[in-house]
């Protein structure tokens, strides 16, 4: 039988990231404390000046490859092992900048909300050229437009090189293209051609969503319109462009008009995919699709039909202003509903484990080693879709023993230090079960009833 969830358990947990021991207890409106962290957030917040720039990354990486192709034989090994130290030295540090970020913030709710758009424009570090900027990615198209609109995150998540690189869209090229035209002068064959990987997610997974009207046509047309959209070189930048950042190459791009979910684009270089994409990113159907998203995470995994209502008509009303949704899903009587709907992620229980615990500075590779245990690991989902909201993927049997094993082992790094009683009274507020609080009470030392409390099932959802 589930235990209800009190109002505070679920500013704190549901909304939040889950409370900290040493952070003074809710005030009494929980939806004002979360609005109010609107005004607060920082989208550069400590840690995060420290991450590496992307232009930079692409750069470096690319001074990499040149000196392994320039160096004799005998050599080139040696330096390729230390190109991929120095990649994944960078991803260890963004990891561990995006977890103390979590642990440390004022604002979880917007924290929140930066974890669900990463992952809704997931990226992978399966692609080595994503691995030293996957951190840079939620610094530079997330973390700054997690409250702003929907169309200017849209803008800068499929403009930024992690995407390019990660849906192959640096190697796109129209057939018709300048380019193209040119190779096959050179070499009596046909250059590289188009490449539809960008385009297919936008529609399937970014805006529109699945079975949602769109046909292949579109993804095709939408295709040669991004055709030019690419990453600055190293060697032969274009004027006025800076060395790994994005470019956009009138050479490479797919002369002419097209023709996307019934509407004409002329053809206006760069310009032509931009104008495709505002128009996307305030369909009806994104809007509905979003809507579903945002409320399948935060309230529940068959999000209720009224709320998904509320917000696609929130949506559509704001021109995809990403505030005006949350504060309509915040004052939803659905989201302050007692039963705890929502498993947490291996992501969501670490973060909230580590913050129950008072933990602060926590090591990347720590950090890592955890997540990679619990089947979540950091900013490496399976596929574009990038990683599941539902109990169904989180809640099998061997995943719950990974995160007992998980509980004992944090509980075991403070000992007897901390009273797991007075600590679930702070996160969750109210809302212990009598089974898990007598469980904790009878526990054999002050460890082993840390772990129950990691462990209990009302620990486990929010």
């Amino acid at each position: 039988m589930q235990t209800s969830m009190t109002p505070a358990a679920i500013a704190l947990n549901r909304l939040g990231l889950g409370a900290r021991a040493d952070e003074p207890l809710l005030p009494g409106d929980g939806r004002r404390w979360v609005l109010d962290q609107f005004g607060r957030y920082q989208a550069r917040a400590p840690g995060w000046e420290g991450v590496a720039s992307s232009a930079s990354q692409v750069a470096d990486r690319a001074r990499g490859l040149r000196d392994v192709r320039d160096a004799p034989e005998s050599e080139r090994a040696a330096l390729r092992q230390a190109l991929n130290r120095n990649n994944r030295e960078t991803y260890l540090n963004a990891v561990g900048v995006r977890m103390g970020s979590a642990l440390e913030t004022p604002t979880p709710f917007v924290e929140r909300m930066v974890h669900f758009w990463s992952n809704h424009f997931a990226v992978s570090i399966d692609r080595v050229e994503v691995l030293p900027l996957a951190g840079s990615f939620e610094a530079e198209a997330i973390r700054p437009h997690v409250l702003g609109r929907f169309r200017d995150m849209l803008l800068a998540v499929e403009q930024h090189p992690a995407m390019l690189f990660y849906l192959d869209q640096v190697r796109s090229i129209g057939p018709e293209s300048m380019a193209a035209a040119r190779a096959a002068q050179r070499t009596g064959a046909k250059a590289r051609g188009l490449n539809e990987n960008l385009a297919r997610e936008i529609l399937e997974l970014h805006t529109l969503g699945a079975r949602s009207g769109y046909t292949q046509d579109d993804v095709i047309e939408l295709a040669r319109a991004l055709t030019g959209w690419t990453v600055a070189g190293f060697d032969r930048p274009p004027p006025g462009s800076e060395p790994g950042t994005f470019v956009f190459q009138p050479a490479l791009h797919e002369p002419g008009s097209r023709q996307v979910l019934g509407r004409s684009y002329s053809e206006t270089g760069q310009a032509q995919a931009q104008a495709i994409l505002v128009d996307v990113a305030t369909a009806p159907a994104t809007a509905r699709h979003i809507a579903t998203k945002l409320a399948r995470h935060v309230v529940s995994d068959s999000p209720p039909p009224a709320l998904v209502d509320q917000l696609a008509q929130a949506f559509m009303r704001s021109g995809g202003d990403l505030p005006t949704l949350y504060t309509v899903l915040v004052q939803s009587a659905e989201t302050w509903s007692s039963q705890p709907a929502k498993f947490k992620t291996p992501w969501e229980w670490s973060m909230s484990s580590m913050r129950a615990l008072g933990w602060r500075d926590v090591p990347p590779r720590q950090i890592i080693a955890m997540l990679n245990q619990l089947g979540q690991p950091v900013w490496r989902p399976g596929s574009p879709a990038g990683y599941d909201d539902l109990a169904a993927s989180w809640a099998a049997p061997d995943a719950l023993l990974r995160r007992v094993e998980l509980g004992q082992r944090l509980a075991a790094q403070l000992g007897d230090a901390v009273d797991a009683r007075s600590l679930a009274q702070r996160v969750l507020p109210g809302s212990l079960g009598d089974s898990s609080a007598r469980a904790i009470a009878r526990a054999e030392s002050g460890r082993m009833a840390l772990a129950l409390l990691l462990a209990s099932p009302e620990f486990q959802r929010r």
